[in-house]
């Protein structure tokens, strides 16, 4: 009879930390690498870093026998026949009360689910967070079951000529009746690609079964997505929009042009992003377009998702964006303090939420008491922490964590 060897997750930890497994820093384009060595090589005599770690390897855990997934396994075929194109249904959108449902209308926040028959959507979500977090989990622990399923991940979604998407998002966020897809279905990608950049940058780091094709054939596919952002018309409409929707955008780009190195990029979108912070954030740190959605708390949160990972891409190219301020003082900072008192519960949040959730800010408050805000490390501690735990001594990276469909 065969004997199997098992190891806790401290033991792959230590074991990580002896033989110097993935030393190289990861290059990262939102994570700031240096504060993941620097996290690592704290977790063998750190205690506060043990429940950490025990978070995010429960997370991790439960993606192992979850995935891969691939656009081609829809069963249904987007507009123009081609398989390998990503397709999703406005989330918000509902059918008449006509004999053909046209046309359709919107109900702000009240997810339709007919627009769960484009599987492309929810597994792209899963693709996303899987790949990210088991990055991560091979990065502290020295599991190789986490590298390896993670490249299989994005291997499968990315690559593999079979099961690859196509570098567009030409029919995202499709409005029946009405066309084929929307600039506005970008969002499905920008809201949380920067995450899948970021854990093929770490699998680069010296992961096994992530090999040096597979990372040139990511960055090419990355190339091909930043040129479609960058020039078809989708592209140019969504980065110009006034609210969140235009905020992700030109954060996306960014992320992207870093990664695949096109510094000068990096800095032409970090200069679009200043004026908004003047024009979009108010002199009392409101976001006043997403004060008017009817999940006015989460989108005010998801907003300043972009703009804090916004902040830390600029920090990488020399540019400080927690420190600017518009004409009336208005800045990334004061927006978060408009957030903290009904984020720790002190007051409650009186705009429209058809959903309030004081966890969805725990991450953007981490990030502006790194930057040095008094108010929010003063909050810290005080918000409730996300489903799952919370990662931030890890995965120090704003992510959006309540649930979001548009």
């Amino acid at each position: 009879m065969s004997r199997r060897l098992y190891f806790s997750t401290a033991a792959y930890v230590l074991l990580g930390l002896v033989t110097g497994v993935q030393s190289a820093t990861p290059n990262t384009v939102v994570l700031d690498g240096s504060r993941l060595v620097d996290a690592k090589s704290r977790l063998a005599h750190d205690p506060s870093l043990k429940q950490t770690l025990a978070s995010l390897t429960a997370q991790a855990d439960s993606w192992l026998s979850q995935g891969p997934w691939s656009v081609t396994n829809k069963i249904v075929i987007p507009p123009g026949g081609d398989i390998h194109d990503y397709a999703s249904q406005a989330p918000y959108f509902w059918a008449s009360n006509t004999p053909d449902g046209c046309p359709y209308v919107e109900r702000d926040g009240v997810h339709n689910p007919e627009a769960d028959k484009y599987t492309d959507h929810g597994d792209r979500g899963s693709m996303f967070q899987s790949s990210y977090i088991l990055a991560l989990a091979w990065y502290y622990t020295g599991n190789t079951r986490y590298a390896t399923h993670a490249g299989d991940i994005l291997r499968t979604w990315f690559i593999t000529p079979a099961t690859r998407m196509n570098p567009n998002l030409n029919h995202a966020q499709i409005i029946p009746c009405a066309n084929t897809g929307r600039s506005i279905g970008i969002i499905d990608f920008s809201q949380q690609y920067t995450s899948v950049v970021d854990a093929a940058a770490i699998l680069a780091s010296g992961a096994p079964g992530w090999s040096t094709l597979d990372a040139s054939a990511f960055r090419q596919w990355n190339v091909d997505f930043l040129n479609w952002l960058e020039t078809s018309k989708f592209g140019q409409d969504e980065s110009v929009v006034t609210n969140n929707h235009g905020t992700f955008a030109i954060m996306q780009s960014a992320a992207i042009a870093l990664f695949t190195g096109n510094t000068k990029l990096v800095q032409s979108k970090t200069n679009l992003m200043k004026p908004r912070i003047g024009l979009y954030i108010t002199a009392n740190g409101s976001q006043p377009q997403e004060l008017a959605r009817t999940r006015s708390f989460h989108y005010s949160t998801f907003d300043l998702v972009a703009y804090t990972r916004m902040a830390a891409i600029a920090k990488k190219v020399g540019v400080d964006l927690w420190g600017y301020e518009g004409a009336q003082g208005q800045s990334i900072n004061q927006a978060i303090d408009f957030i903290i008192p009904a984020a720790t519960g002190v007051k409650k949040w009186s705009f429209p939420e058809l959903n309030f959730t004081a966890f969805a800010a725990s991450d953007i408050i981490h990030a502006s008491a790194d930057a040095g805000n008094a108010a929010a490390r003063g909050a810290v501690g005080q918000v409730p922490a996300p489903p799952g735990g919370d990662l931030w001594l890890l995965r120090p990276a704003v992510e959006q964590l309540d649930p979001v469909t548009s």
